[in-house]
């Protein structure tokens, strides 16, 4: 309670912050026992992100269909579903939200949520740095509604907004006629997604009811939408604001309260140093931060057949506390963002990467800097595709892109992996031609009988992939090794193979994990006493179930082309 009357006092002052913390309380107590309690994740836990339609099949509500399919090939694999907006919404595929409190009618209701919720862990969106202009709470400001009064930022057109950070190359304002007069409405996004005020206490109160409400629902995960833009202040970039990580830390005080276990993501598209500070002290503000530089980095790295890049950036990493970590990534509903590369890759190797996927069949998004220029902000296609050239064999698809995702589940922090990386999808392009958007290259609807006849395909694409990705996240999920917070190191070995040492928090067991990342054949030469390695009776190359021998305490191995091994060390010889 001294925490949040402090973030309130500081966000809207002494007095006012008196008020809202009484507010607050009544939420509380009209909340209280209706949320999770929760250990802390583990190395079980992964989390697989998919709208609610994405699995589809006739005379079924979608999520029975999901709800069926991950039960059917997903259950001893994952231990969490991300299920994107499932909101009734007006654009952007879910995330401009009409009523932040009702099912799309389309994907089922409140009754398959909570049956999913009962299988697996749930992470919503939480939406709230913008609404529907076609929502209740706008239409409500448009007719004078007295309640709904400063629910959203008006702005003066002719004011200086040169230093406000723009993430799309879209008009920052857009006027309304509403029934005081035209009004120009701050709308980051688009102009179907309003803004919201929080210097007004009244949004404030109704988001935390949101959130509160969530996690009744069965929400273990809470994803802070564009979080970083909530606070806007004349003058300032507008992103990132004291304030902003103010009310974060509010919310996650709120939610300790009432459902202690439930997991705060920040979803902050930005360079690495700005992201990671919505880790707050490390026990304050959000439990994870979305790893942006991960997609561009290993992208970089397949492209070049060189991993530097990604072995420096990973070698800088360092834990925060024991109940914060990372939420890795390759692939999602949105592109791979270019501007967390930015004083990683220089502008040239950006280029590069932005020229590659133009080859393959994708797309480039731009930004406004304010300054009448433009900068790629994100590249639009599949990531299966980012990977590879459209006439490269299919065998070295594969090999390359399952390497890729084995980068993705060796590093500390929990996986997050996309539907269609799971199952081997390709670009939409008929997508981008029904909707006009980039962003639908990747987020293609699927027929649930058509699938599941291509993983029955030994031959097909989906099939090869599917398979060789969950024989990775059951090895994962079986070793202690990938604890998120259990500790890692880079090993500096060869340019062209992504290593990292992975130790248990109690120390006794460790797993080297070696990713070619190059075209060629690798050798690599390991000194165990160098790195710490402890003298294990034997090793063993836990994907493959190979024995991996050591000369004069060394292990040297070659890796072919885009070869992963994940090489355990045991104290004693494993028993047949």
């Amino acid at each position: 309670m001294d925490c949040m009357r402090d973030q309130l006092n500081f966000v809207y002052g002494e007095e006012k912050g008196k008020r809202i913390l009484e507010e607050i309380i009544d939420l509380l107590e009209r909340f209280e026992g209706k949320g999770l309690h929760k250990p802390w994740v583990d190395e079980k836990d992964v989390v697989l992100i998919t709208y609610g339609d994405q699995i589809k099949e006739e005379g079924k509500p979608h999520l029975q269909s999901l709800h069926e399919f991950l039960n059917q090939h997903l259950k001893d694999v994952i231990s969490a579903v991300h299920i994107l907006p499932f909101y009734p919404y007006s654009s952007d595929d879910g995330f401009s939200v009409i009523d932040y409190f009702k099912v799309n009618p389309e994907l089922g209701t409140w009754n398959e949520i909570e049956a999913l919720s009962g299988d697996f862990e749930l992470m919503f969106d939480a939406v709230i740095n913008h609404i529907s202009a076609r929502s209740d709470w706008f239409r409500e400001y448009v007719q004078g509604n007295p309640e709904y009064k400063n629910f959203f930022i008006e702005s003066d057109p002719n004011a200086d907004y040169s230093t406000v950070t723009r993430p799309r190359a879209l008009p920052l304002l857009t006027s309304f006629e509403t029934k005081e007069g035209t009004k120009h409405i701050w709308t980051t996004f688009s102009e179907d997604q309003i803004d919201l005020n929080y210097k007004n206490e009244k949004v404030l109160l109704k988001i935390i009811e949101v959130l509160l409400f969530y996690v009744g629902k069965g929400a273990r995960f809470i994803r802070l939408d564009a979080i970083g833009y909530l606070w806007k202040r004349l003058g300032t970039s507008c992103i990132h604001l004291e304030e902003t990580h103010k009310i974060v830390q509010l919310f996650r005080n709120v939610l300790e309260i009432v459902a202690p276990g439930t997991i705060i993501i920040t979803e902050t598209n930005v360079p690495h140093k700005e992201n990671i500070s919505y880790f707050g002290n490390g026990y304050n503000e959000a439990h994870m931060v979305y790893q942006f530089p991960l997609p561009p980095l290993t992208l970089n790295a397949l492209h070049t057949g060189n991993a530097s890049h990604l072995l420096k950036w990973a070698d800088s990493l360092e834990p925060i506390s024991d109940r914060t970590t990372f939420f890795n990534f390759l692939a999602s509903h949105d592109g791979i963002g270019v501007m967390p590369a930015k004083g990683i890759l220089s502008e040239e190797e950006i280029q590069a990467m932005v020229k590659k996927v133009k080859d393959h069949g994708g797309y480039v998004s731009y930004k406004n800097n304010g300054d009448g220029t433009q900068s790629p902000y994100e590249l639009n296609i599949n990531y299966f595709d980012a990977l590879s050239h459209p006439e490269d064999p299919e065998d070295l698809k594969v090999k390359r892109f399952i390497v890729s995702q084995s980068i993705l589940l060796s590093l500390a922090g929990v996986p997050g992996i996309y539907i269609h990386s799971l199952l081997g999808s390709r670009n939409d392009q008929k997508g981008v031609e029904e909707t006009g958007r980039y962003r639908s290259i990747n987020r293609e609807k699927l027929s649930r009988d058509k699938v599941e006849e291509e993983l029955d395909q030994p031959s097909s694409l989906r099939h090869q992939v599917f398979n060789q990705y969950k024989v990775l996240l059951r090895k994962r999920r079986s070793e202690k090794v990938f604890h998120p917070n259990a500790e890692q190191r880079v090993l500096f070995l060869n340019d062209h193979v992504f290593s990292l040492l992975r130790t248990s928090l109690d120390g006794e067991e460790q797993i080297i994990c070696l990713h070619n990342v190059s075209h060629e054949f690798q050798t690599v030469n390991i000194p165990l006493q160098d790195y710490g390695i402890k003298k294990g009776s034997s090793f063993m190359e836990i994907i493959s179930e190979q024995q991996i021998h050591t000369v004069k305490n060394r292990i040297e191995v070659t890796l072919e082309p885009y070869q992963v091994m994940w090489i355990k060390a045991y104290l004693k010889r494993p028993q047949n």
